[in-house]
C-alpha cells in the first residue's frame, strides 16, 4: 500500500453556520490508538446529526473529532495496539463517533464490519448509522418480530428506508408516513406495506383502518412533540413506542390512562454517545443476524457528492426532497 501522508483533506468547520461553512481544509492524519484502525475513506454517509452538529446544536461527545461524519467505508491502512493485524488491507464499513468527512478516519476495530460481497464502497458507507439505529431501536428496544405490524415515521428518510428494508427482510408489515404522494409511492416501491401521506390524511385514523382497529406492535418515532400522543393512539395492547429524535419538540403530553390501560412501553435512545461495549455488541448482532442476508437487499441511495461538495450534500438533506441515503465520495 502507498505510504500514509502526514496531512489529509477534511471538512472541519471553524464554527457553526449554514452549509457554506463546510469547506475543505488540511488536517493531520490521525494515529490509531489502542484497539483502533485507520481507514482510508472511500465514502462517508451524510446523516441528520451531521446537520445538527454543523448548526451547533449537537456537539461531538467528549473525545470525538470535530470533523463531522458518523459512518465510513474504505480500506484499513493501519492498526493500533490490540487491533487484529489481519484487518490490515481489508475493506470495511464502520460506525464512528465523528471524523468521517475526511480522507482518513479512525474506527474502533470491534465496530467495523466487512463490506458485504457485491456491494460498492458507496453502498457500504450507507449502512452503519441507519442499520445500527434501526436494529437497536426497532428490533431490540422495540421488540419487533416476524408477523408484527409497525409504524415508522419519515418513511423515505435514511432511517425510514432502512426500516422498510429490514422489516421486509425479517417479516414485518411496515406502515410508513411521508409528506407527498410521490414519496408514498417511492416508499411502497422500496417495500412498505402501506404509506400514509400525513399532509392529506390523519395517520391515526389510517392506522386504525389498516389494522382493523387493532393497532400496531411498535412505533419508531423521530418526530416527538405532538406526535407522541397520536403515536400512542396507534399502538395495540402491549405496544412499544421508541423515540429516536424530536424534530417537532422535546416535550410531549402523554395520556397516562392510555399507557396504563393498554400496558404500553415508552422507550428511546441515542446512539452516538453510547460506549464502545454497546456498539460492539450491536455490531456483533448485525454481523450475525443481518450481514449474511444483505445480498437480499440494497440500501437506497438518493445521491452521491464529492467530499469537496459537502455543502451541497447538506443542502440536499435540508431540502427534505431526498429519498434514502446521501453519501460523500472521498477517494
Amino acid at each position: 500500500m502507498a505510504a500514509i501522508p502526514d496531512t489529509m483533506i477534511a471538512i472541519d468547520p471553524a464554527g457553526p453556520g449554514g452549509p457554506e461553512v463546510l469547506e475543505p481544509v488540511r488536517r493531520p492524519v490521525p494515529d490509531p490508538g489502542v484497539d483502533e484502525v485507520l481507514i482510508k475513506v472511500a465514502a462517508a454517509g451524510v446523516n441528520r446529526p451531521d446537520v445538527m452538529q454543523r448548526l451547533g446544536v449537537y456537539p461531538p461527545p467528549p473525545g470525538a473529532p470535530s470533523i463531522p461524519g458518523l459512518e465510513v467505508a474504505g480500506m484499513v491502512v493501519d492498526t493500533g495496539p490490540g487491533a487484529a493485524r489481519e484487518m490490515y488491507g481489508e475493506p470495511v464499513c464502520a460506525l464512528v463517533p465523528g471524523g468521517g468527512y475526511a480522507e482518513y478516519a479512525l474506527a474502533h476495530a470491534d465496530i467495523c464490519l466487512p463490506v458485504p460481497p457485491g456491494y460498492s464502497l458507496v453502498e457500504a458507507a450507507a449502512l452503519p448509522e441507519t442499520f445500527f439505529t434501526v436494529w437497536s431501536n426497532l428490533f431490540q428496544r422495540g421488540g419487533a418480530r416476524a408477523g408484527d405490524i409497525v409504524l415508522v415515521h419519515g418513511g423515505t428518510s435514511g432511517i425510514g428506508t432502512t426500516a422498510i428494508l429490514l422489516g421486509r427482510l425479517f417479516g414485518l408489515t411496515v406502515i410508513v408516513t411521508a409528506g407527498s404522494p410521490e414519496k408514498c409511492r417511492r416508499a411502497l416501491e422500496i417495500g412498505a406495506a402501506h404509506a400514509i401521506d400525513y399532509r392529506a390524511a390523519d395517520f391515526v385514523e389510517e392506522v386504525k383502518r389498516i389494522t382493523g382497529g387493532a393497532g400496531v406492535a411498535a412505533v419508531l418515532d423521530m418526530v416527538g412533540g405532538d406526535y407522541v400522543p397520536r403515536n400512542l393512539a396507534c399502538l395495540a395492547d402491549e405496544g412499544r413506542h421508541v423515540s429516536i429524535a424530536m424534530q417537532r419538540g422535546a416535550k410531549a403530553q402523554v395520556p397516562l390512562w392510555q399507557v396504563m390501560a393498554k400496558r404500553l412501553t415508552l422507550t428511546g435512545s441515542t446512539l452516538r454517545a453510547r460506549d464502545v461495549g454497546f456498539k460492539s455488541s450491536l455490531a456483533n448482532a448485525l454481523g450475525r443476524e443481518v450481514w449474511p442476508r444483505l445480498g437480499e437487499i440494497r440500501p437506497v441511495i438518493d445521491s452521491v457528492f464529492p467530499l469537496a461538495r459537502a455543502a451541497d450534500a447538506h443542502r440536499r438533506m435540508e431540502s427534505g426532497d431526498h429519498v434514502g441515503k446521501i453519501v460523500l465520495e472521498v477517494g
